[in-house]
């Protein structure tokens, strides 16, 4: 709970409710938690007019703090684990390496593990994290396939931010894509500029976003009066280039879609179905003798190199990265576990390029 009191506001009002843990502390005397957390593990460390501010405060509002989440705070390694999905994924190394450096910024050494689509691997890489007992993770956890029981167990020992894949009730925070705002322009865009878009997914896609984003599609086009039609393409795991240009040619072939629009749940099939299209000699692109429109989802790094430059909607890498490791400061800062999971959620960009 991050509470904020204007200056003159009624400290009676707040002195006769108990203070609940350091955010509320340092909200009430006016001095950042940071600073408060740097005095309680070395008191000399802060100015003295500062430790003096801080002592008066804590005998005026008689808190006690969290002794035990201070010494155990005071034994944690410089250690920040990053654990994602699937490192070969250009999307996920991205984010990977802006959130290292972010880390390496704040004086942290980042240990970054794959869990390469295997839910054993993922709960072997927390259980390799718990063992050098690291500050924080961030996790971007299988999702679907995910061990839940394991990474509940494993966020109740470790301070964990949950990013990507939201796993409801995982990590004491979670920062990811607005998959419905970014689904719910990109539909709108197809509708307004040509015939209505078909969705075009995987059957048992190994992220979770995907199910939200048939979900928003669904949605965003029953509310603009279209009837929606999801395609879905056999296969598992990740190679979805792979998957997005076997199943795009089958499908192409099969004359499964009802238009000319195609829809790709992400830039990978997408990526797989633009080549699936250029060999079956169809041309794609917004112009009128192109025989197809695709758009993906997510500005994968390579999505502005294909052929035709895939349009596509944003997600926000450089964003997410420094929310989740502002939100991971925080908690080792403090010393203290939430009262309730914080959700961030960032908005998706429409680009556009030639390809729709």
């Amino acid at each position: 709970m991050n509470l904020r009191f204007r200056s003159g506001e009624n400290w009676a009002a707040m002195h006769d409710k108990r203070i609940r843990n350091m955010a509320e502390f340092a909200a009430l005397i006016g001095i950042s938690r940071p600073t408060i957390s740097k005095y309680f593990n070395d008191p000399d460390s802060v100015r003295s007019s500062t430790r003096d501010r801080i002592e008066a405060a804590l005998k005026q509002y008689d808190y006690r703090p969290n002794i035990y989440a201070i010494n155990q705070n005071r034994r944690l390694t410089k250690t920040i684990g990053i654990v994602v999905p699937y490192l070969a994924d250009p999307f996920f190394a991205e984010i990977a390496r802006r959130i290292e450096t972010l880390v390496i910024a704040q004086g942290f050494r980042p240990i970054l593990l794959s869990s390469h689509g295997d839910p054993q691997l993922e709960v072997g890489n927390l259980d390799a994290l718990r063992a050098i007992k690291p500050a924080a993770v961030l996790l971007a956890p299988l999702g679907r396939a995910s061990d839940r029981a394991a990474l509940e167990g494993f966020c109740a020992d470790v301070p964990t931010v949950n990013f990507d894949a939201n796993i409801e009730g995982i990590g004491e925070a979670f920062v990811g894509h607005n998959n419905e705002q970014a689904t719910d322009k990109m539909v709108e865009y197809l509708t307004r500029t040509g015939e209505p878009p078909v969705f075009f997914e995987m059957r048992t896609p190994p992220n979770p976003n995907a199910n939200k984003r048939r979900l928003a599609y669904i949605g965003a086009m029953e509310r603009l009066g279209f009837a929606p039609q999801v395609v879905q393409a056999h296969g598992e795991g990740w190679a979805l280039e792979e998957i997005g240009y076997n199943e795009g040619r089958r499908v192409i072939m099969e004359r499964a879609f009802a238009s000319n629009t195609i829809f790709c749940s992400n830039d990978r099939l997408a990526i797989g179905f633009l080549a699936a299209a250029y060999e079956l000699g169809l041309r794609v692109g917004r112009e009128a003798d192109c025989a197809l429109r695709v758009a993906g989802h997510d500005n994968h790094p390579v999505a502005r190199f294909t052929c035709p430059t895939l349009t596509t909607i944003s997600h926000d890498y450089a964003r997410i990265a420094t929310k989740s490791v502002e939100t991971m400061m925080a908690l080792i800062e403090s010393g203290e576990r939430g009262d309730t999971r914080q959700v961030t959620l960032f908005d998706g960009e429409l680009i556009m390029r030639a390809s729709a």
